[in-house]
């Protein structure tokens, strides 16, 4: 007989809109948990954590710096001339004294030679002006001697004539002519005396103004000798000669820069500062770096202030001068900015070019996700930023460059 057959329960009809059903309810309710964010999944390997640390923060630069000497003397050319002989080359130690190059220069020889026998001559002109007042004075005192004889004997004949003529002896004629004789002569010798007189003062003006040249010609002379002397260029002080940029034969102008002497007997640091820390560099500060396994303290001396190629120099002192440091060497110094205190401390990354330290992706308790979180960073060194909010102690935070995560809002780490 029949026997009634039972309906399945679960057909595969049945077990497959169950599925769909359950995928749905899954995915309904895990859009309402994460709401409107959005998710991208990233592999673990490829980025960067770090834990956000409690610690110092040490805020310092790191910049190239240069041993240089503590004083460089400049060595130029005073006079300009033609290398005749060089003595010594780049390197050499020098003596303040010790002859470096010799130069030769014919038109300054020839003005020399011109002067010399322009002083010369101003030396006769004035011997024989002196000489020439000197016999003026011999021949006033012959002139003279003469005139007085003259005169002399003209008064004699005077003062006879004089008293015959009072005795009615002589003529007046006569008298007259003698008295007119002595009278002309007293009159000549006064206006010889006038006229040598004249001639006295008139050649003592000459031999002043001979004088005055010559003195300016011995003068000029003598600074002409000290030019020529310039043709030995010589060491200004002892040290290092550390460059001469001239050979034999080469023409070098006055004032020209030919080499360079550096003082042996203390070390400066020379380094370069990015111009964006100009306002905050200035003389006190200190920096260090290592020499030998040890380290070695400097002090800013002198800030230029003159920007270049977007850096400018500043000079370090040493604290003390470590054994086996040499001129040129280059080492990398780390410069305080400020002094330690403490922190929150978050490592250095490229995740600050694509957030500008706006925001972060911080990492969930288990580790499996990596959310967005907004943070305020302040000062930086070459470590560590300083954490002022949005991060605690102990956190994880993706320090790699963020730059293939596009906007999302949550990554995955697989």
């Amino acid at each position: 007989m029949d026997r009634p057959i039972k309906k399945k329960t679960f057909t595969p009809q049945r077990i497959a809109l169950g599925v769909g059903i359950i995928a749905f309810l899954i995915f309904a309710v895990n859009t309402l948990l994460n709401g409107s964010q959005s998710s991208l999944n990233v592999n673990r390997e490829k980025i960067t954590v770090s834990q956000v640390t409690r610690g110092v923060f040490d805020e310092f630069i790191v910049v190239t710096g240069v041993v240089q000497p503590l004083k460089t003397y400049q060595l130029d050319a005073i006079e300009g001339g033609y290398v005749a002989q060089k003595l010594l080359d780049g390197g050499a130690t020098v003596k303040q004294g010790d002859l470096i190059l010799k130069l030769e220069n014919q038109r300054l020889m020839l003005d020399f030679v011109n002067r010399e026998t322009e002083m010369y001559d101003l030396i006769n002109n004035l011997e024989n002006t002196r000489l020439r007042l000197r016999q003026d004075k011999f021949t006033l005192r012959k002139t003279l001697s003469e005139l007085d004889f003259q005169i002399q004997q003209a008064k004699n004949e005077y003062d006879r004539n004089n008293k015959l003529y009072n005795d009615r002896v002589i003529s007046q004629q006569e008298w007259e002519k003698s008295k007119n004789t002595y009278e002309r002569l007293t009159q000549q010798r006064d206006i010889e005396v006038e006229n040598q007189k004249f001639q006295e003062e008139n050649s003592i003006v000459q031999i002043k103004q001979l004088e005055g040249t010559l003195e300016r010609t011995k003068l000029n002379l003598s600074m002409m000798k000290e030019n020529l002397a310039n043709l030995s260029v010589r060491a200004p002080v002892s040290g290092l000669l550390s460059r001469v940029d001239v050979e034999i034969g080469a023409s070098i102008t006055a004032g020209q820069n030919i080499g360079q002497i550096d003082d042996l007997n203390g070390f400066k640091m020379r380094v370069e500062v990015d111009e964006h820390y100009i306002s905050r560099i200035f003389p006190g500060l200190e920096g260090s770096f290592e020499f030998n396994g040890k380290t070695v303290k400097l002090i800013v001396s002198k800030v230029f202030p003159e920007v270049r190629n977007g850096r400018f120099d500043v000079d370090m002192v040493f604290d003390k001068i470590p054994d086996g440091v040499r001129r040129g060497q280059s080492v990398p110094v780390r410069l305080q900015l400020g002094k330690p205190a403490d922190a929150t401390l978050l490592a250095t990354g490229g995740f600050f070019s694509d957030t500008g330290g706006n925001w972060v992706y911080v990492l969930s308790a288990d580790g499996a996700k990596a959310s967005k979180r907004n943070i305020s960073l302040g000062r930086k060194n070459p470590q560590f930023y300083e954490v002022l909010s949005g991060l605690e102690p102990g956190e994880q935070v993706i320090t790699s460059s963020y730059e293939n995560f596009g906007d999302k809002d949550v990554l995955n780490l697989q």
